[in-house]
């Protein structure tokens, strides 16, 4: 009875430490996601993205657990992302192969290709061979506007396939019919969309006013009376051209400034009744015409 007793006691004291060292172990290995990857923007990391279904990742597993109880003594933080649950992550990193290593250092990055041992990684860190490697800048890095959108981009595709398996498996839907959802989604998305661009250009760039012009054409109204006026005397007939007495008499002075008179008057009405107004300057005709620019 008192043998059974100690086999239990040192059987409790055994599982009571390996639940410590798994403790310890978590501890050190931060797990990090969406919420809390601004970390490694200060401070030296050692960062891995893994999945639980990767052989090749668990295969490191133990080599990383060490590298992290090692961290104190490194001076670096030890940590590492499930793509299964923070695909946002692993879209902000581009991460396309597993399991990917990557080194930060105060917001820098550089991506780890050397071998996947616990030598290997403390040499890395302990040597500082992670200045020979060419850190990730510009556009691809983790921390600029475009990888945040392409972030975006992976949680959305993985919403996108939540919500296939929902409409299939849970409400029966058949597979082309959750696929004419997307599909009618997409197309009220895309209006929707282009609507917003339209009232947003129209607000920044407004389109301008129709405004009205006058244009004043000159017409040489003198030069092209004279001209009529002597056609129409080389094609007169000559009893039209000498005339009679009393032609004479009607074209004396008296006759002819009251006939000037009378065709000045005929003249200004007919003015008046053009639409489109003309003016007499010095013999020219001058004639104003309206529109729309």
């Amino acid at each position: 009875m008192a043998l059974c007793s100690l086999v239990l006691l040192l059987l409790q004291a055994g599982s009571a430490r390996s639940e410590g060292e798994v403790a310890a172990a978590a501890v050190a290995v931060e797990q990090l996601g969406d919420s809390n990857w601004t970390l490694i923007l200060s401070g030296e990391w050692m960062l891995q993205f893994h999945a639980p279904w990767c052989p090749a990742c668990k295969q490191i597993q133990d080599d990383w657990e060490q590298l992290g109880k090692s961290r104190q003594e490194l001076g670096i933080h030890v940590g590492k992302v499930d793509v299964t649950r923070e695909p946002g992550l692993s879209g902000r990193f581009f991460v396309t192969t597993l399991p990917t290593i990557y080194h930060a250092k105060d917001g820098a990055f550089r991506k780890y290709h050397g071998a996947r041992m616990l030598e290997d990684f403390e040499s890395f860190v302990r040597e500082k061979k992670w200045k020979a490697v060419e850190s990730i800048s510009g556009w691809k890095s983790p921390s600029s506007i475009i990888m945040s959108g392409m972030a975006g981009l992976f949680r959305l595709s993985v919403w996108i396939r939540q919500m296939h398996s929902y409409l299939t498996d849970t409400l029966g839907i058949p597979a082309w019919g959750s696929y004419v959802i997307f599909a009618v989604a997409t197309l009220l998305a895309g209006l929707l969309l282009g609507l917003l661009l339209v009232l947003t250009a129209d607000c920044i760039c407004p389109p301008k006013r129709q405004q009205k012009y006058q244009a004043t054409e000159i017409i040489g109204g003198e030069d092209e009376d004279s001209e009529e006026l002597e056609k129409r005397e080389q094609d007169a007939p000559d009893w039209e051209v000498r005339g009679s007495g009393a032609e004479d008499e009607q074209n004396s002075p008296s006759s002819k400034a009251s006939e000037e008179e009378e065709e000045e008057g005929s003249a200004f009405e007919e003015d008046q009744q053009v639409s489109d107004t003309e003016a007499s300057d010095g013999g020219l005709r001058k004639r104003t015409v309206a529109g729309d620019c």
